[in-house]
């Protein structure tokens, strides 16, 4: 003797059982598409980044250029906002990532971006505590504090480790940090800080 009625339902419930799988697979397969797109996005915008850090040397090179043409002289010791120079380091450190903090920075090749959509800016800070101040000197009693390195001289070499010994000091080299911005497409913003050094 058959069952007729038990044999529909088996039916039934395999066509449910089919839907549900069916349907966890659809879900499946759209989030492996979600993924995959985001994977997408997220490397073309990490190849922006890299692009943009690279472009970011035309402003460093620009700004050693502007140092190095303008350090004969007291030039640096003074600031020139037009120049994006400043003649002493912030005293508070600004967010680079702000637009605020580029109101007097220079824009290379006029602020017209190049082929790829970057456009470059930099700032160049001397690395001292006073503003308008020579390196050895002092801005109303306070004496001007600057990172600095002295080069060995090509003069002579040795020395003698006796007490009251002439010692043989190179010119001193003071530190200056550029900071080069990079606006590029898809909103990238890249900043890099270098540091320079520029014989006094």
């Amino acid at each position: 003797m058959s069952h007729p009625k038990f044999a529909r339902r088996q039916k039934g419930v395999v066509l449910l059982i089919s839907l549900i799988v069916l349907v966890a697979m659809t879900m499946a397969g759209v989030a492996l598409m979600r993924s995959v797109d985001t994977a997408t996005v997220v490397a073309g915008n990490v190849a922006f980044k890299e692009a943009a850090v690279q472009v970011a040397d035309r402003g460093t090179q620009e700004a050693v250029r502007w140092l190095v043409a303008n350090s004969a002289g007291a030039t640096l010791q003074a600031t020139n906002e037009t120049s994006g120079y400043f003649s002493n380091r912030p005293v508070v450190e600004p967010d680079w990532f702000e637009e605020s903090a580029w109101t007097d920075a220079i824009s290379v090749a006029g602020g017209v971006p190049d082929a790829s959509g970057n456009r470059v800016r930099y700032l160049i800070h001397r690395m001292c505590t006073q503003p308008d101040t020579a390196y050895n000197a002092e801005n109303a009693g306070v004496s001007n504090e600057c990172a600095m390195y002295f080069a060995p001289t090509t003069s002579g070499t040795g020395g003698s480790m006796s007490v009251g010994a002439p010692q043989f000091v190179g010119k001193p080299q003071l530190y200056y940090r550029v900071t080069t911005r990079v606006d590029g497409p898809r909103n990238t913003v890249s900043v890099i800080q270098t540091s320079v050094l520029v014989q006094v």
